[in-house]
């Protein structure tokens, strides 16, 4: 997680909620499995019931050879063996069958797990895909890519060995527990006796560890944050000769997760050893009660049923035995599982509106008519069926916002941004400027007053429709890894290579575009290291070129350009501002000298507003920005 955001180990989930309740995160866990596996469950569990009987048979035959071949033969001067080896033939038969059966279900459970991973993982990203801007802004971003990693990874185990070891073990104790019955009931009862002590142990012991496996989970979030933290900010963390103050850090938490991992596991890792030694106890208890009642005169317990008796116990106490074993799998599974969920849990973006953004054109009539092909006009698809041209007036009346509730910045916002006009926004660092541009792409909703977009309160109109109608340049630019071409045709899909090269020719960036080595067709990684600031942020203005809107969002869109190339480049902005409206962000003020309106920010509120000349004459805030003199 990021500095400051860190989760302490001890900070677990209340009991009351949902995602601490380890038996229905389990449970869920299971339906998640069983939605596209039920069949596959279905033979697995008929190989578990073949594999469990077969190993049955091969104890209860114990018995048969004692009591119906070694006793009576014992003595006997030439023994015939043939009818022990047609049973022993028969026995190796069964045990190959209940080997198979055993191979199989493992197999089919490998591919359940992978199968299932696969899917949560498509199902989390595509939820991931629907949650708002805030949740990413309040979350670290390491923290959630272990989410995909640690926590996904940790149901591999429990879904491809605990799973399976779960039902043949239920099946198991079943099977045994009614052929010990058969036996002899008092040596049950001992049995019985010995498995209820090994289940009351492997519950208190799995009630200790479970909070520290928890707490494991979250710490191996925060370690894999912070590196995620460190590698995006190490030039940072260099220029200011910070590295030892970050290695302390990293020891601090890297700490904090082997302390919590040893306390889950030396708790979790005694469950096997106890219930072993316990076993061991109860099969001791039951040869010396056995030994006893065989010994009596007219005893109907024979020495056959004894040591079958003695080897179902081994059976019977094997499975709980199995299960502490996987005990450690299951509580990690459990707490990967939690935050597993709690993501998928997650509110996805509301959406109520219904008004639509569609290609258009004019009629000779003046009328607006959807078209088949690209047209560069848009227009609006109102819920009447009518069509309404996108002009780019935005209007704020009264707009209140806050982050979080008890947090206001924005107050009273009133502005009115006319069709075709270029509105800047100019004030000091946290005055609002960037808000009120997230306020238009609804990434954020108005705590009261409203925004209209062509006199339609954006609350009505189709986020994926508003946002397609709205053009975006951010001043931390992002690329992806693909060639040059893919890039720019980001902004839109459909777009031609002659229309993407024209819109990076527009912004200026077709010149250093053909210097690289494939020219457009050189691929470059998604930090794009081969290119210089000012070059990704060329890109990233000609993939908003392309895509063409009708309003453009330009937050310090040239910020990271020298004074020379923004020059260059502001021609070719100024050309793909013509006809649309425009709101510019600027920390050079020399940039936003020509806009139509110029809205000074201080401390969340409107202080001045007006042409340039016109906030020189006040003699104002924005006329001591631009001159560096105090009023």
């Amino acid at each position: 997680m990021r500095m400051g955001m860190r989760t302490h180990p001890g900070e677990v989930y209340s009991k009351n909620e949902k995602a601490q309740d380890r038996k229905g995160t389990l449970l869920r866990l299971l339906r998640f499995v069983m939605q596209n596996y039920r069949y596959s469950f279905l033979v697995v569990f008929a190989f578990i019931i073949i594999s469990s009987a077969a190993t049955l048979i091969s104890t209860l035959f114990t018995r048969t050879l004692i009591d119906d071949y070694i006793v009576p033969l014992k003595g006997v001067s030439n023994p015939d063996f043939s009818p022990l080896a047609l049973t022993l033939v028969k026995l190796a038969a069964i045990l190959l069958v209940g080997a198979i059966c055993s191979y199989a279900y493992n197999r089919i459970m490998i591919a359940v797990s992978q199968g299932t991973m696969l899917r949560m993982r498509k199902q989390l990203f595509e939820h991931m895909q629907s949650l708002p801007v805030k949740f990413f802004d309040s979350h670290a971003h390491g923290d959630i890519m272990s989410t995909y990693t640690n926590d996904i990874d940790s149901l591999r185990q429990v879904i491809s060995s605990s799973l399976p070891s779960a039902f043949s073990s239920l099946i198991t104790l079943a099977i045994t527990l009614t052929s010990m019955v058969a036996l002899s009931l008092p040596l049950t009862a001992v049995s019985i006796a010995v498995a209820l002590v090994m289940a009351y142990a492997t519950t208190w012991l799995g009630k200790m560890s479970r909070k520290h496996f928890v707490a494991q989970q979250q710490n191996l979030a925060a370690v894999n944050g912070f590196i995620e933290e460190m590698m995006t900010g190490q030039k940072v963390v260099k220029v200011f000769c910070h590295e030892q103050k970050a290695i302390e850090q990293f020891e601090q938490i890297n700490e904090d997760l082997r302390s919590s991992a040893c306390n889950a596991n030396k708790i979790a890792n005694i469950v096997m050893p106890v219930n072993g030694n316990l076993g061991n106890l109860g099969y001791v208890l039951i040869a010396v009660v056995g030994a006893t009642i065989a010994l009596q005169q007219g005893s109907a317990l024979t020495i056959g049923t004894l040591v079958a008796f003695l080897t179902l116990n081994k059976n019977f106490s094997q499975p709980i035995a199995h299960i502490s074993q996987q005990i450690n799998s299951v509580l990690n599974a459990s707490a990967g599982a939690e935050r597993v969920f709690q993501l998928m849990d997650e509110q996805p973006e509301t959406d109520s509106g219904d008004v639509e953004i569609v290609d258009a054109m004019e009629t000779n009539e003046g009328n607006i008519v959807p078209a088949d092909h690209r047209t560069g006009i848009w227009a609006w698809r109102l819920p009447d069926g009518t069509y309404r041209k996108v002009e780019g007036g935005v209007s704020f009346d009264m707009v209140d916002f806050g982050y979080v509730p008890e947090k206001q910045v924005l107050f009273d916002i009133v502005l009115d941004a006319m069709p075709d006009q270029k509105i800047a926004f100019v004030g000091g660092t946290g005055a609002g400027k960037t808000t009120i541009t997230n306020l238009i792409n609804r990434f954020y909703d108005i705590q009261d007053g409203k925004i209209k977009y062509d006199g339609i309160n954006i609350n009505d109109i189709t986020k994926s429709h508003l946002r397609r109608s709205l053009g975006m340049v951010l001043q931390e630019t992002q690329l992806f890894t693909g060639t040059v071409m893919d890039n720019i045709r980001y902004g839109r899909l459909d777009a031609t290579d002659q229309e993407c090269i024209e819109a990076a020719k527009l912004v200026g960036a077709d010149d250093f575009i053909r210097r690289l080595s494939n020219g457009y067709l050189t691929v470059i990684s998604g930090t794009a290291s081969n290119l210089s600031q000012g070059e990704r942020q060329l890109l990233s203005i000609a993939r908003t070129a392309i895509a063409d809107p009708p309003v453009l969002i330009l937050d310090e869109a040239t910020s990271s350009i020298d004074t020379r190339t923004e020059r260059m480049v502001q021609q070719g902005m100024d050309s793909l501002m013509r006809g649309r409206t425009t709101f510019v962000i600027a920390h050079r003020l020399s940039t936003v000298r020509n806009s139509d309106c110029i809205i000074v920010l201080e401390k969340g509120r409107i202080i001045e507003k007006g042409t340039h000349d016109e906030l020189l004459e006040l003699k104002g805030k924005y006329y001591q920005l631009y001159t560096g003199n105090d009023i």
